[in-house]
């Protein structure tokens, strides 16, 4: 897993390690994963004024990185905002769990083995917005993380069966960390934003508050935790009844989601709201069920796995499959007293 670190302004975040990959011989451009054709620029040109409007320093840190590859902005913005939004390839699951000890945001990311070592840790500590770190298998997106005031959000991906211009998956999460600190502030910009993909917001943050949000550009829905229950889970497919017509079509192979979904919520509900950070290592680690006993031949894996201990102010990660090797504190992130 690759560590970066962004300070200064979003422009010069950017700027900075775009030239430091071009020194290294780095041209994002030139990687297979880099993506260009025609539905893909006309769809992305149509979220620019989005995120003109909403975000536009994620767009001056885009800017920051063409510059320091000496490429074309309009490929990078290109790649960027269209993703999530026309093919199917990450597979993850989120869950968070709070008692009077305890408040737990635990995640692991599922993908693909070859791009291993391209996946990135980021540290953000930028002039403007809140501090955080995150995890992605791209850049300037983040598919989960924690910011300084503890509130930790995660994504899980659906299929892209409706696209409309608006926030992709990786930028809602990157959005939410950078300038909300409750639960309560990211529900609500997930209800005023335009949204472009289909996927699943998990969030908690210090107060205890917790929710799943499944969205797509049509539909929000917010699921709390049940009557008697202290948690949250899900997967890569949708469980509420307003986004059933829009649920994972049979055909398309989400990594045993179902599955993932029934052995995390199972393992959750047999703890009766006592937890422990224990209980989210060994739910992340295949303990309880089939979570990440994935086989590495197919080319995929669980890539990392993290959990945020928002209560104890703390970050545990494997970069890896946590059923191979053990979880890690972080001492690099500050949260705020």
């Amino acid at each position: 897993m690759y560590h970066g670190r962004f300070k200064n302004t979003h422009y010069q975040a950017g700027f900075h390690w775009g030239e430091m990959l071009r020194k290294h011989g780095n041209f994002i451009h030139k990687q297979h994963t880099f993506q260009i054709t025609e539905e893909r620029k006309k769809f992305a040109m149509q979220c620019l004024p989005v995120y003109e409007k909403y975000y536009p320093e994620a767009l001056e840190e885009i800017k920051g990185i063409a510059d320091g590859q000496q490429s074309s902005y309009e490929d990078l913005c290109t790649f960027l905002l269209s993703m999530y939004c026309f093919e199917f390839s990450n597979h993850c699951t989120c869950f968070a769990f709070r008692d009077q000890e305890h408040i737990v945001f635990g995640r692991n990311s599922d993908f693909l083995m070859e791009l291993e070592k391209l996946y990135m840790n980021c540290l953000y500590q930028l002039d403007s917005g809140y501090s955080f770190q995150g995890n992605t298998t791209a850049f300037v997106q983040m598919e989960d993380g924690v910011n300084e005031y503890g509130l930790a959000v995660g994504l899980t991906f659906v299929y892209p069966k409706v696209r409309k211009a608006g926030f992709n998956a990786g930028l809602l999460v990157r959005y939410l960390l950078e300038k909300c600190r409750t639960t309560e502030e990211a529900v609500a910009f997930l209800h005023e934003v335009p949204i472009a993909s289909q996927q699943i917001i998990t969030i908690a943050d210090a107060l205890g508050n917790m929710a799943v949000v499944e969205c797509n550009p049509y539909v929000t829905e917010v699921i709390l935790p049940k009557k008697g229950e202290e948690f949250v889970v899900t997967a890569n497919d949708y469980n509420s009844e307003k986004m059933t017509p829009y649920k994972n079509c049979e055909e398309i192979d989400d990594w045993n989601s179902a599955e993932r979904y029934k052995v995390a919520y199972q393992a959750l509900k047999m703890q009766e709201n006592q937890f422990s950070l224990k209980c989210a290592k060994d739910i992340l680690s295949g303990k309880y069920g089939f979570m990440c006993q994935y086989d590495r031949k197919t080319g995929a894996d669980t890539v990392w796995s993290v959990i945020y201990d928002i209560k104890g102010q703390k970050i545990y990660r494997v970069e890896g499959n946590p059923s191979r090797k053990g979880f890690k504190e972080d001492k690099r992130f500050k949260f705020r007293n």
